[in-house]
């Protein structure tokens, strides 16, 4: 089983763990939620391990006590050593509130600080509007995070970060609040405290505000790529998983991506497709295709089922499906000369959500 293989495998099956090992995993939030960092061969990826899918997966670890190394097992065969992250040493500080870095932002992947900085959405409490896939608010509740970040402490922690544990570039997504710009003001000022205190690139994502003056002054504050989510594309699907969101129809996320792209640069703009929820492979490959024509990356991630979220018994996608659809979207980001590689930062520039990255060469 090559690398493509075995990552797309990983992430359709996830990992069945008997105990945790190195740096705790991600329960609930915004995502990626019920996931583990691991490395193999090289490649840092996030796979699901809190998920009921997990749980009845073929592949576990047998680990050496004491360290993070150990050994990836398919059905009880040796597959390929595995390396777990330390834990961060910014997650052992706190600020002057008594509030622990951990509760502001993440650590995911290596090397990518991530962070929510509003932790409420004004869809998640109705059920007539939530998105059926979203945990946003599981963390809030569980007390392992804040409900709104200020500028002033994400700048702190930014810091550390970097110079604690050498973080490359910086993720800050954001629940949609009731306002007309959609969470993009608010993203401005936290992107502008951070640059004051820390050379960081950032990636900001949120919904396209209403107006799109916003991504000039997202960028004038530092933000250097920018993320706007469209999960699914057919209307009958995007109608059932996310009722909400799908009142802002694809057409306004087209244009959004268009002025997006020439505020911040051919592939410096990205989106996420959830692969699992119902739009089959041709309609997610034409999406793509169209995507990266407007200079959109696509983000192509298969859907984890988590736990306590209406689709917490939702089947992931197989890994069959996941890898045909990978390599359609590979092709056609190799034909474009697109790359995860090439962004300044984000999602698709960690790829570790995702195998795509690996169909791009």
């Amino acid at each position: 089983m090559n690398k493509q293989q075995l990552i797309t495998e990983l992430q359709s099956h996830g990992l069945k763990l008997i105990e945790e090992v190195g740096s705790s995993g991600r329960k609930g939030g915004a995502g990626p939620s019920d996931h583990k960092a691991v490395t193999i061969d090289g490649t840092t990826v996030m796979v699901p391990i809190y998920t009921e899918t997990a749980t009845h997966s073929p592949y576990t670890v047998t680990t050496q006590q004491g360290t993070t190394q150990g050994i990836l097992h398919m059905n009880d065969v040796e597959i390929a050593p595995i390396t777990f992250p330390h834990q961060p040493k910014f997650y052992r500080l706190a600020t002057a509130e008594g509030i622990p870095y951990w509760k502001i932002a993440l650590l995911h992947s290596q090397e990518v600080l991530a962070t929510t900085v509003l932790q409420t959405c004004m869809r998640y409490r109705d059920t007539a509007t939530a998105c059926q896939f979203c945990a946003i608010e599981q963390s809030l509740s569980a007390d392992r995070t804040v409900a709104r970040k200020s500028p002033g402490q994400l700048a702190e922690v930014a810091e550390a970060a970097v110079r604690l544990d050498g973080v490359k570039h910086m993720v800050m997504t954001t629940g949609t609040p009731n306002t007309s710009d959609r969470g993009a003001a608010y993203l401005t000022e936290c992107a502008n405290a951070i640059q004051q205190r820390v050379d960081l690139p950032i990636q900001a994502q949120c919904e396209p505000p209403d107006d799109f003056v916003w991504f000039g002054r997202m960028k004038a504050a530092g933000v250097s790529s920018l993320g706007m989510h469209l999960e699914a594309v057919s209307p009958e699907v995007r109608k059932t998983i996310m009722p909400g969101k799908a009142e802002v129809p694809v057409s306004h996320y087209l244009k959004a991506f268009e002025a997006a792209v020439k505020v911040f640069g051919w592939g410096q703009v990205s989106t996420y497709l959830l692969a699992g929820l119902g739009d089959d492979l041709p309609t997610l490959v034409e999406m793509s295709d169209r995507l990266i024509q407007l200079g959109v990356y696509p983000f192509v991630v298969p859907f984890v089922p988590i736990t306590g979220t209406p689709l917490a018994n939702h089947p992931a996608p197989s890994s069959d499906f996941m890898f045909t659809l990978y390599q359609q979207i590979g092709a056609l980001l190799k034909r474009s000369g697109m790359s995860s590689e090439a962004m300044n930062a984000g999602c698709a520039k960690c790829g570790a959500c995702s195998a795509l990255s690996n169909f791009e060469k």
